[in-house]
């Protein structure tokens, strides 16, 4: 889900995150035809790497995998897929990043467009919040799986670049080409990973109320049912009291 803060783990605990597990294996599916685009070796193609990894860890079977490489790379028909990102503002002036993976880019650009329109926020222009955000790999493991030094010492043993306690979860961040060996250590440990994806990461965040945080998940969750859209990214955080009274 969106952020990778403190609120993130409120939509964990309400199931909404990849609550359809038949959405998230068209989503991981979709992600591995994309990053096949640049090379179905896995080896030689870091993001392919991370977008097996990811589709792993939602257990989608290997033969999908195989597919969706294949139609990547052009091998088998129906990797007419085009990965298009969107900017925009929810309430309280936040910073979103819609990542979609669509076969008609006039369709979803008005259906995000409609929808932004509907919850309180706006479209921006290209290039307006994307600049906020990195992109990295993130591997989330609940807390009563792993002690903190234990995640400190195999996550950073791995290769990430930092362990963050969110609240119920470590979070533990890696680039791209580290992804796969830092969520390999954790499986090989047989520590139980409650995900693993791609996540674009706000370098700072601002803290909204109750008020504006409720408007912004319902705004997220409608972006989300949407068959289209990856993925939805914010830079909000919401202080413990508002986080209270969401809970």
């Amino acid at each position: 889900m969106a952020g990778h803060s403190k609120w993130a783990n409120i939509q964990h605990r309400k199931g909404r995150q990849d609550a359809k597990r038949s959405k998230a294996f068209t989503k991981a599916a979709k992600e591995i035809i994309i990053a096949a685009k640049g090379g179905g070796d896995p080896a030689g193609n870091a993001r392919l790497r991370a977008a097996i990894a990811a589709a792993k860890a939602v257990n989608l079977p290997k033969d999908r995998i195989e597919n969706a490489i294949k139609k990547g790379t052009g091998e088998l028909a129906g990797g007419d897929i085009a990965e298009v990102m969107y900017e925009g503002y929810g309430p309280g002036g936040v910073a979103l990043l819609i990542e979609a993976a669509t076969d008609n880019r006039n369709r979803t650009v008005a259906e995000v467009r409609h929808l932004l329109n509907k919850g309180g926020g706006s479209m921006g222009e290209a290039g307006c919040v994307g600049w906020m955000f990195d992109r990295k790999g993130v591997v989330t493991v609940d807390k009563d799986k792993i002690s903190e030094e234990q995640i400190m010492e195999l996550g950073l043993e791995a290769g990430a670049e930092d362990v963050i306690d969110q609240d119920t979860t470590w979070e533990v961040r890696a680039a791209l080409a580290d992804f796969e060996a830092v969520r390999s250590a954790f499986e090989e440990a047989g520590i139980e990973i409650a995900s693993a994806e791609m996540a674009m990461i706000p370098q700072n965040t601002i803290e909204v109320d109750a008020q504006v945080g409720q408007k912004l998940l319902n705004l997220v969750d409608m972006l989300e049912d949407n068959d289209d859209v990856q993925n939805v990214w914010a830079n909000f955080d919401l202080s413990d009291e508002a986080m209270a009274e969401l809970a």
